[in-house]
């Protein structure tokens, strides 16, 4: 029966429009079920901008309750951004119901590969249900999304699941709104979805079986292939020497750290110490690989380190896997340097001797995402699959009309692009003076400005003129904004944590090299900046860089730099330079002698290198960037320090810091037996203690009461932990980033904060 005017002249209703994560992640099903249970009527769509609902009720009540579980019941992959209720004239609606999606232009965001969810696990593991061991069961709760997406809006037609007719059952479920697989757009079992392959490494040649045979071969030592979501792993047996050595020479990775993946949380403890900030990162719905405190060495795998990568199944493909082999090394199908593998033919045969494969394509290689604890928050090593492609929002004050793209810088690359007030970043792109990278960058950038619609109005790199990224700039023939390095890692946290225009703070921005206003190589650095700008407060004192790159491979060169500024002509006789030998010696002395190829630095991460070679941990040629830096820190081994003098000159501004003191007690140490361990926890708190003298006299001078810390070398969990317990112990906030990684990664991140900053210094302009 129709309802009267009268009737509908009490209905209350409202207008719902939210903006965020809302689509393809069961937003409008669940919309729906918590219509129905609060009796409210209307409809759900997806708009251009989010999702968009009508709602009304005969009872304010009613309608209040539904809007309170709207904010609070969001489903596992949803996340709200802005959320905003109107009121509105009642419609005289007489249920509730989703509307079909329709074709325009959106600006929408798409959730991160997920991990699959207990129900979906469950399933699978249940001989009653029709997806008994399916390993792609995945649901509106879970499984892949960036990676398999061509296009939005987000419908099985624009994702790589297009081949894939649904079956008359999983039909049922993708119509049914209260279904948790409704719209779930890589639904699929076994009558319809893709299928696993079984083949030979080198002649790829199908062989019998799937996934126990895969288990059997690498039990017996092979190297397994495995397609997973963003690209493949090299999967062997981590106890098996022989394997796991054979897989590092077709890897050319002789001691760069393999990751670990665990059947379970229990096999996870059996090797490694999992405090709860840990276990909470491991299990996840991201899944990333958590570097965790060695409780038992396994040979081969994390050599000279302390601490091990471990990762739990993400996908059913890998538990199913992983039923039979409880522990396995799961690391990244490259080359040395070279993206992931998504594909078959980049050459996977040559690097392993079976492959476990799969017929859903990837449409966007993303590796696996690498994280650490620090203080109960994420520190993120690596940002990738399971964490892109989540959006940042900018503060309202920094928010412009225009688009933006960020190529950031030259190694650890990302990619960031700014539109309608949030910044979505791309994943770890690697280092662009490698050819495949640069072509995987270029791949990617596709992808994003593709994916979001986006036609960038203005360009930002960093200040470098030779990067791939400042020359990629030049060829878009668009404005194009420049920052430099180091100011744009400060700015990036400063983006992330929504700090307001106009309020300075200390940027402690550290690393191994960021090209300077003053074209030298600049990497300790204490900046008093806003979004508007900065000054150079303080620095390192620049040490000799004898053989430019190669000072930052081979960490001798450095010892003997700071050797050099601390002792002068007469250095002491030590004996990890014996070991070097007194030919290269005398040769670098020279060198740096007669300013040949000794480029000045204020590197950091140099620092860390010549410290590390002295107190006798550093390899003499580094295999991998800052490894002698992970051995230091692995050095201290918890033990407490007392600290080495240094000096803060008082001279001319910015102030600089001499590390000859340090230098000097080190070889004093050294000269008393003082081992690996004392030299190590005694250097770090040396850098906590100066981060804590720079920012007291900053507040002394300046008033500023805020440090940022971040570059590189704060991936160096010890130093970032007790830096920030001692600055918030003398009343200082700390910010650092937590959504991103502190090292090159977030570069991008902060030149947009950058370009909106000199924006918004426009804008001003213009109105005064």
């Amino acid at each position: 029966m129709a309802r009267t005017r009268t009737e509908r002249r009490q209905d209350v209703a409202v207008r719902v429009v939210v903006f965020g994560v809302v689509q393809g992640v069961g937003f409008r099903p669940f919309v729906y079920r918590i219509a129905c249970r609060h009796s409210v009527r209307g409809v759900v769509k997806n708009a251009g901008f989010g999702v968009e609902i009508r709602a009304e009720a005969s009872r304010r009540a009613d309608l209040d309750e539904f809007l309170k579980a709207l904010r609070r019941d969001v489903p596992p992959l949803a996340r709200i951004e802005r959320l905003t209720v109107v009121p509105a004239r009642p419609r005289g609606y007489r249920g509730f119901r989703i509307a079909r999606t329709r074709e325009g232009r959106s600006f929408v965001f798409i959730s991160p590969d997920i991990a699959t969810c207990p129900e979906c696990l469950a399933e699978v593991r249940d001989p009653a249900a029709r997806r008994f061991r399916y390993p792609f069961t995945n649901c509106t709760n879970c499984g892949p999304r960036y990676t398999i997406v061509r296009s939005l809006p987000y419908d099985r037609r624009t994702t790589t699941m297009a081949r894939f007719a649904m079956c008359p059952a999983c039909r049922r479920e993708y119509e049914d709104p209260l279904d948790r697989r409704y719209h779930a757009q890589p639904i699929a079992c076994p009558d319809c979805g893709p299928r696993v392959t079984l083949k030979d490494g080198r002649s790829g040649r199908t062989l019998p079986g799937g996934i126990k045979e895969a288990a059997a071969l690498v039990k017996k030592g092979r190297i397994l292939g495995l397609k997973g979501l963003g690209g493949f792993h090299l999967v062997c047996d981590p106890l098996d020497a022989r394997a796991v050595s054979r897989l590092r020479r077709v890897k050319a990775r002789q001691r760069k750290p393999l990751a670990l993946m665990a059947r379970d949380l229990a096999a996870a403890a059996r090797i490694a110490v999992i405090t709860p900030a840990e276990k909470k990162l491991l299990l996840s719905a991201r899944r990333p690989i958590v570097l965790l405190k060695k409780r038992t060495e396994i040979p081969l795998i994390a050599p000279h380190l302390d601490e091990v990568g471990i990762m739990l199944p993400y996908t059913p493909l890998h538990a199913l896997l992983l039923d039979h082999l409880p522990l396995v090394v799961a690391t990244s199908s490259n080359r040395k340097d070279a993206p992931i593998m998504k594909d078959e033919e980049e050459g996977l045969g040559e690097l392993c001797d079976i492959i476990l494969t799969h017929d859903r394509p990837i449409q966007m290689r993303a590796d696996d995402s690498v994280v650490k604890a620090a203080g109960g928050q994420p520190l993120f090593v690596r940002r990738a699959r399971g964490f892109v492609p989540y959006p940042q929002p900018v503060p309202s004050a920094l928010r412009a009309r225009r688009c933006l793209l960020a190529l950031g810088g030259e190694l650890k690359d990302t990619l960031s692009l700014y539109k309608n007030g949030y910044v979505i970043t791309s994943q770890f792109l690697g280092d662009l003076d490698d050819h495949r990278n640069h072509l995987y960058f270029e791949e990617a950038l596709r992808h994003l400005l593709t994916l979001f619609g986006a036609r960038p109005d203005a360009v930002v790199t960093d200040l470098h003129p030779d990067f791939h990224t400042t020359r990629a700039a030049e060829r878009l023939k668009i404005p194009h904004f420049r920052v430099q390095h180091h100011f744009a890692h400060v700015l990036a946290p400063l983006l992330e944590h929504g700090w307001p225009p106009g309020r300075r703070v200390l940027g402690v921005a550290w690393d191994g090299y960021g090209y300077g206003d003053d074209g030298g190589a600049w990497g300790g650095e204490f900046l008093i900046a806003d979004y508007s700008g900065y000054e150079r407060y303080a620095h390192f004192a620049p040490v000799p860089l004898p053989g430019g790159d190669a000072a930052a491979r081979q960490p001798w060169r450095m010892a003997l730099a700071y050797l050099r500024d601390a002792f002068a002509e007469r250095l002491p006789d030590l004996e990890p330079l014996r070991a070097v030998g007194g030919r290269r010696v005398r040769g670098v002395l020279e060198m740096m002698a007669r300013g040949l190829n000794s480029p000045p630095t204020s590197s950091c991460g140099r620092l860390f290198d010549a410290v590390s070679f002295l107190a006798g941990v550093a390899p003499a040629e580094m295999e991998f960037e800052a490894e002698a830096a992970m051995r230091l820190e692995a050095a201290a081994a918890g033990r407490p320090g007392s600290g080495y003098p240094f000096e803060l000159k008082d001279g001319a501004r910015p102030y600089q810091v001499s590390f000859a003191p340090l230098i000097r007690a080190v070889v004093d140490d050294i000269g008393r037996g003082a081992g690996p361990d004392v030299i190590s926890a005694r250097f770090h708190e040396t850098l906590a203690r100066l981060i804590l003298r720079v920012a007291a006299r900053a507040r002394r001078e300046r008033r500023i009461g805020t440090v940022v810390l971040t570059g590189g070398v704060f991936l160096n969990r010890r130093l970032l932990v007790r830096a920030t317990g001692l600055l918030e112990r003398h009343g200082f906030r700390v910010l650092r980033p937590v959504e991103f990684s502190p090292s090159d990664e977030s570069l991008s991140v902060g030149q947009i904060a950058f370009a909106l900053g000199r924006l918004r210094a426009g804008r001003r302009s213009a109105s005064d």
